[in-house]
């Protein structure tokens, strides 16, 4: 496994296309409400992009078919905009790409529209708080699969399983880059497999599902679901490793 390690002149022109999403995700946090479709938030998100020199990276990757992914109650990712339009109660996952100057930026949030019940709330936060516990645990020198063991921990002490079949990835001149990172361990050893050093940029998204992390695909070949069918949600954020610390990149 070939981890890029960049260096700082590359992780300052990936701070800008992660700044970009960040402020295209807070654009569309802020403007989603009851009554609007999924594809007007779509456009208002790719016209944002574009109007900060940025493109749509998701858009056409492996086929997708808009700039936003834009997941509704029991869609988790890789949800595509229609004309759904979103009432009091749902909750929406928003995950954008942006592709500036041949760097990526990647991250994500779940926000809910109107009053949400308590329930869904705790689903949104535990997505949120493992993503940022794991961000402030990063330690250089500790293995990718300790931070998947300590992603999967948290989320199975909230009540929650995380999703299975989809990781976090590494980040730079493509969108989805080495290692893969799941939320959760593969296999039985956390003490093995490659390290975290400095210089690394990767992404973390915790995917979280109620009772069963077996993942769906939906006849668009694009929704994942999980199979017990309740809500999910999912946040996600861009890091780089600077002077061995983890510095969230996805801000604005």
């Amino acid at each position: 496994m070939a981890i890029a390690i960049k260096k700082p002149q590359d992780i300052e022109k990936l701070r800008i296309s992660n700044r970009i999403v960040a402020q295209t995700l807070q654009l569309l946090s802020n403007e989603a409400r009851s009554g609007m479709t999924l594809l007007e938030l779509n456009a208002m998100g790719e016209d944002f992009i574009h109007s900060q020199g940025g493109r749509p990276a998701f858009k056409g990757l492996y086929g997708f078919p808009a700039g936003v992914c834009t997941s509704v109650n029991e869609v988790i990712i890789h949800g595509i905009p229609d004309k759904y339009v979103l009432k009091d109660g749902d909750i929406v996952g928003f995950d954008i790409g942006v592709e500036k100057d041949g760097w990526f930026g990647d991250a994500a949030v779940t926000i809910g529209i109107g009053e949400i019940s308590k329930e869904n709330q705790r689903l949104i936060d535990c997505s949120r708080d493992a993503l940022y516990y794991a961000i402030k645990n990063i330690k250089v020198g500790m293995r990718f699969k300790e931070l998947s063991f300590m992603l999967e921990e948290f989320i199975h002490a909230q009540g929650y399983v995380p999703l299975k079949s989809f990781c976090g990835h590494g980040l730079g001149r493509k969108p989805h880059e080495e290692p893969e990172i799941p939320n959760y361990l593969e296999g039985n050893n956390p003490r093995q497999g490659p390290k975290i050093k400095n210089g690394m940029v990767f992404c973390l998204e915790p995917m979280i599902c109620h009772n069963s992390g077996v993942a769906k695909i939906l006849e668009d070949k694009w929704a994942v679901v999980s199979e017990d069918g309740l809500f999910g949600s999912h946040y996600e954020h861009a890091v780089a490793i600077i002077n061995n610390k983890a510095e969230i990149l996805s801000v604005v």
